[in-house]
């Protein structure tokens, strides 16, 4: 709340005239009428020389609910994120929308893809930000920085900017990116997280997916395939050494000492061998 003194002049002449109607009246004017008297001075004074508008978080509320109802999904994820970290920017700017964009270079021309998913292909990543601005916090400089962590919650990009606000809606795109081709910092894929501060407070927080490339996804497979094949290589030499000599019909039938279950194992053993064998 706020007053207003530039409403004191006509406020006091209303309280003059209505005390002087209140002593002329004397008892000629009844306590209905009296009361009714006071109460629009009272009413007369709140609405002269308070001002509701400013810092009031019911009226700031109403006011930001038709521009809330146009924030993307994403923004909304991006603000819960945020919240729960408990360092939620709460001035006079509404986040509309959040986002990375990817940069692909091909045979023909750049392309670019919004996403939250990346691989070491790509030329690199760019965040972004969408703001709806109040005519209360326009016409400044607001400092805006976007960050993004890998798994292991190390930097791998920081940016920071100045920005001049005007108000209603303005997007601030990163004017640096992310190098993720050929870039020998980026030696971890996985679950990232991109931020986005604005003066200091965080206002979205957002995941980011990066992938390996393409050879490397080869790599690792014709890895893991040569490696299977070593494995079954070895397995097959420890499993002839470890085999028993395998048994003739002659020493089956001679054993009448073995039950049925020993003969079964002999011969599934033997079965096995001649298959290995082939």
């Amino acid at each position: 709340m706020q007053f207003r003194r530039r409403n004191t002049a006509w406020l006091a002449a209303l309280g003059i005239l209505i005390g002087l109607a209140l002593l002329a009246g004397g008892g000629t004017l009844s306590a209905p009428v009296q009361i009714a008297l006071i109460a629009i001075f009272a009413v007369a004074v709140v609405a002269s020389l308070v001002n509701f508008d400013t810092d009031n978080p019911l009226l700031e509320s109403l006011r930001t609910t038709p521009v809330r109802g146009r924030m993307t999904l994403e923004a909304r994820e991006a603000e819960s994120r945020a919240r729960a970290r408990g360092l939620y920017y709460r001035g006079g700017s509404t986040m509309l929308d959040v986002g990375l964009i990817a940069i692909q270079s091909s045979q023909d021309g750049m392309s670019m893809r919004r996403t939250f998913e990346v691989s070491k292909d790509d030329d690199g990543v760019r965040p972004f930000i969408t703001l709806f601005v109040q005519p209360k916090d326009a016409e400044r400089n607001a400092v805006v920085r976007f960050e993004i962590y890998d798994q292991h919650g190390s930097p791998k990009f920081i940016y920071e900017t100045r920005k001049f606000l005007r108000a209603g809606e303005m997007t601030i795109l990163s004017d640096n990116y992310l190098p993720l081709a050929g870039n020998s910092q980026i030696d971890s894929v996985g679950d990232w997280e991109s931020r986005v501060y604005v003066d200091g407070n965080l206002m979205a927080v957002q995941p980011l997916t990066v992938l390996p490339s393409v050879a490397e996804r080869s790599q690792r497979l014709h890895r893991a395939s040569r490696l299977a094949d070593d494995a079954d290589v070895i397995v097959d030499i420890v499993d002839e050494e470890q085999q028993p000599r395998s048994p003739t019909l002659q020493d089956l039938l001679s054993d009448s000492g073995a039950d049925d279950t020993d003969m079964e194992a002999a011969i599934r053993r033997r079965n096995t061998i001649n298959r290995r064998r082939r």
